[in-house]
């Protein structure tokens, strides 16, 4: 087999000392790139500052909408517009991006009259999407318009019309979409957290729109994973020595909780304590009750918490297992480390 670190390169190869900047090349390149940031800064601010009552009217168009919000856009709008669709479904809004050419070979069957349609164009005016705006309107559907010219036929076929336009790309020839798909992209993003705001989207909404991802392990609850039921070991507080025995032996977590009459959790016992209370008390210990062998104020965890609170608090404090409890402190559930692990959180 070759070795690959003992094989010799061609005398005239470049090394990484060739492609050093020296100090004038570093701080042209860097006074460039700032040039870059801050005009498509200035663009975003730019837009925040035109921001008026057509945004107003484009949410209430996007929160009636009882179908699906279909994103279009034709060259480098189109990549922003694929963008934007997917920033809506996974916000709680259904969303997809459908290409302005493929509307007019078929696709169009994908739109029904419930949805909307957010259309993106920097002139207003590219072909593509011109030519399936009367199909869209003689299905009734409402277009929001995202376009840097408010007087174009995409503007004039739009029930919202959001002013996207810029003071100029931040491209040196101002040719090379670059400050107008950031407004664009950033107008769109205003869209979708807004709504997701106005439909009360929470974390846990988040979680399972990304049960794959690592956002959504992240924001996966205690109650979505947890042992519930039989499953928790549960013996009442004047349960027998043998009795805690079993339950402890039955479950196989190494440990049960004790409740009162209410079912409220008093207090935990583990096979640990068991030994101690036996070397303590010999063989006084057959006659103790759940309530005298008992480990009082256990951690505990409500079933809202998120499951990287449980992790934190199981490492905190070096244990394996944690009851869940409700608002009354009764156990309904537990979580045991090789739980997080399957679910991905460690």
């Amino acid at each position: 087999m070759t070795n690959l670190n003992s094989q010799k390169l061609p005398a005239d190869t470049p090394s990484l000392a060739d492609f050093e900047p020296g100090p004038a090349e570093c701080s042209e390149a860097l006074s460039q790139a700032r040039s870059v940031l801050e005009t498509e800064a200035r663009a975003i601010e730019a837009i925040s500052n035109r921001l008026d009552e057509q945004f107003e009217l484009a949410i209430r168009l996007l929160q009636a909408c009882s179908g699906k919000v279909v994103v279009t856009g034709m060259g480098k709008s189109g990549h922003i517009a694929s963008k934007l669709a997917a920033t809506f479904a996974s916000t709680g809004t259904p969303a997809f991006f459908v290409h302005p050419a493929e509307l007019r070979h078929g696709d169009f069957g994908m739109l029904d009259k419930k949805d909307v349609v957010v259309a993106l164009s920097g002139s207003g005016e590219t072909s593509e999407i011109k030519m399936a705006l009367d199909p869209i309107k003689r299905l009734g559907i409402p277009i929001i318009a995202l376009t840097g010219n408010t007087n174009s036929t995409l503007a004039n076929y739009s029930q919202a019309v959001l002013d996207v336009g810029v003071a100029r790309e931040a491209c040196p020839l101002n040719l090379a979409p670059t400050s107008s798909t950031t407004a664009a992209l950033a107008m769109g993003d205003a869209l979708a957290i807004v709504l997701m705001v106005q439909k009360g989207f929470k974390a846990e909404d988040f979680a399972r729109s990304h049960p794959g991802g690592s956002l959504g392990q992240q924001l996966i609850t205690v109650k979505d994973m947890m042992r519930s039921g039989i499953d928790v070991p549960k013996v009442a507080q004047d349960a027998s020595y043998n009795e805690i025995l079993q339950e402890i032996d039955s479950k196989r977590l190494g440990f049960t909780s004790v409740c009162d009459a209410d079912s409220k959790l008093m207090g935990i016992i583990t096979d640990g304590d068991l030994r101690r209370t036996l070397v303590h008390w010999g063989n006084g210990v057959f006659d103790k009750k759940a309530f005298e062998i008992m480990t009082k104020s256990p951690k505990t965890i409500a079933d809202k918490a998120l499951a990287v609170e449980a992790l934190k608090m199981m490492e905190t404090h070096a244990i394996s297992d944690l009851l869940i409890v409700d608002e009354q402190t009764r156990p309904v559930g537990l979580i045991h480390l090789k739980d997080l692990l399957r679910a991905g959180i460690i």
